[in-house]
């Protein structure tokens, strides 16, 4: 994939983390949302690209923009043919609530290399990459980590494990208090949390729990930047899901999926700004002539990660339109 396409993805996220942080804190979440989708929508008509939503906000009976399958790009003979896959507003709950870290997030994958599933929920476990290869979703969640604890060379009480805090994670729960491990909990924005688990200075060590699919595609996406490692089980709510899902092309719907299940393809972007503040990114700062922001871009081909602060002047986006006009 060309090599500007990363700093485009940027300024995707950018915008839809500028129009949900405006919305911080008001209780409403469905207003943050739709400012979220709207200016990442608008701004991808600036993108040279011919790309396909696989993760997005619904099926398109259900969301007016981002919908699976939508178009979106400015097309062109020679413009690369792209599977998109987006959250501009991870964590629509913290931002209402004004609470730590929401993100605006997307990812771009060759042609039929992301997963392209319903929007369903899934069982994830990630690890950093000095653990790749000791994950086995077949086995207990305590398996799971005193093979992880074995590879790190460390106490299994001394690791950190990272889940949302909900009444079906209850056992996993009793699996770590049983065995010593630490606990974190978090409220909403799971994908933070897995890409938590891929860098050195963090203190989380492992992510387990049931959260959306699209997040896990997303998640995954990062992962293969950072050389972390992901094994993930979608989890249907009724059979309706597990029939949409074979008509998405998943002969085994319930198959546990890989790293490169989720997000395959030589070479995969990704991308994330900060709306409030969080571990992975700072959220939005406004200020006298506009906003500060921080966002991260990923690529796995080259295994980069590039952190971005940008100054955004909102006079002088102004005094361009008016000029315009």
């Amino acid at each position: 994939m060309a090599r500007i396409l990363p700093l485009e993805m940027v300024r995707i996220t950018e915008a839809a983390a500028l129009a949900a942080a405006k919305l911080m804190g008001r209780g409403d979440e469905d207003s943050a949302d739709e400012a979220a989708v709207e200016a990442m929508r608008t701004k991808f008509n600036d993108v040279k690209i011919r790309g396909r939503v696989v993760i997005g906000e619904g099926e398109r009976d259900e969301a007016p923009m981002l919908y699976i399958g939508e178009i979106v790009g400015k097309g062109g003979p020679d413009a690369p043919e792209i599977d998109i896959a987006v959250d501009p507003l991870e964590g629509t709950k913290l931002t209402a609530r004004g609470a730590n870290g929401a993100l605006a997030v997307m990812a771009m994958g060759q042609r039929d290399k992301l997963l392209h599933a319903p929007d369903t929920y899934m069982l994830k476990l990630v690890v950093g990459q000095d653990c790749a290869g000791t994950l086995d979703l077949r086995d207990s969640l305590t398996e799971n980590l005193l093979r992880i604890a074995e590879r790190k060379r460390m106490p299994v009480t001394d690791l950190t494990v990272c889940m949302l805090d909900r009444p079906r994670h209850h056992g996993y729960m009793d699996e770590c208090r049983a065995l010593g491990t630490r606990i974190r909990l978090i409220s909403d924005g799971d994908v933070s949390g897995a890409l938590a688990t891929c860098r050195w200075s963090s203190p989380i060590d492992v992510l387990i729990g049931i959260g959306g699919a699209p997040e896990g595609v997303l998640a995954a996406c990062a992962i293969r930047a950072m050389g972390g490692d992901m094994q993930a089980r979608l989890h249907f709510r009724n059979d309706e899901e597990i029939e949409r899902a074979k008509e998405m092309g998943m002969d085994d719907p319930h198959k546990i999926l890989t790293l490169t299940d989720l997000a395959g393809g030589d070479d995969v972007l990704f991308a994330g700004t900060g709306v409030t503040d969080g571990d992975f990114l700072k959220g939005v700062r406004f200020h006298t002539k506009g906003a500060t922001s921080e966002s991260v871009v990923m690529r796995s081909k080259t295994k980069t990660i590039r952190w971005v602060r940008t100054e955004h002047d909102f006079s002088a986006q102004t005094d361009s339109q008016e000029n315009a006009s």
